[in-house]
């Protein structure tokens, strides 16, 4: 069977630094791309702490020292180190007042506005909800707020998130990414078989995508 578009899959967790940074450089070289109207994104769950509970009472630089075994001024210099990383694809990162957050219902909200045509706007809202605005991505208010703005039905976001599902469908992406091998995100699968893992240059982005898309062309038509 013919496909129309080429597949691009990325697996990211809304709390990791590098898959925001990773996502602006990857839109920079798919708007290089000429050939990007024949692409498709696919987001996939990932969590880099699936067993974190969410602390509306620590800073995120408290989370990080004791997640990693360092002291609180090296988990800030860290952070400052990533906020100037972001600076140069124009992000803008307030881990001061970053809340600490399971991304589980997160990636639930993201699977659900997938099913209604909206992932990839759900995965920039919860992007920057979580290192811009300073917002609880593990709140149901806030993910239902966040639907709205990128134009979901309130009720059906509520319910969703109430009835526990997508849950599942989470589940299948964290263990399709063992099964690949994935090690650390953001990852990016091209075709299902280029990957690029981390926040590479936009020109890695770029031939990866050139690579990729002459082999799967050549197999379409």
């Amino acid at each position: 069977m013919m496909k129309d578009k080429m597949k691009i899959e990325i697996w990211s967790d809304v709390m990791c630094p590098f898959c925001y940074i990773g996502k602006r450089k990857f839109e920079e070289a798919l708007a290089q791309f000429s050939h990007k109207d024949k692409v498709v994104l696919e987001w996939k769950s990932y969590q880099l702490s699936p067993y974190l509970k969410t602390n509306t009472n620590i800073k995120i630089h408290e989370y990080l020292a004791e997640h990693k075994g360092i002291d609180l001024q090296e988990a800030k210099r860290l952070n400052d180190y990533v906020t100037d990383l972001a600076k140069q694809v124009g992000l803008q990162y307030n881990f001061d007042k970053a809340v600490v957050a399971n991304s589980l219902n997160a990636h639930r909200f993201a699977h659900f506005a997938k099913s209604q045509g909206k992932q990839n706007e759900a995965e920039e809202k919860l992007f920057q909800a979580y290192f811009t605005d300073g917002k609880n991505i593990d709140d149901f208010a806030t993910l239902i707020s966040l639907g709205q703005e990128i134009g979901l039905n309130a009720e059906d976001v509520k319910t969703a998130l109430e009835n526990g599902s997508y849950a599942a469908e989470v589940k299948a992406d964290i263990q399709e990414a063992a099964q690949i091998g994935v090690r650390g995100v953001p990852f990016f699968v091209l075709n299902r078989k280029y990957a690029v893992s981390g926040a590479q240059q936009s020109v890695t982005f770029l031939d990866a995508l050139e690579k990729s898309y002459a082999e799967w062309s050549s197999e379409n038509y």
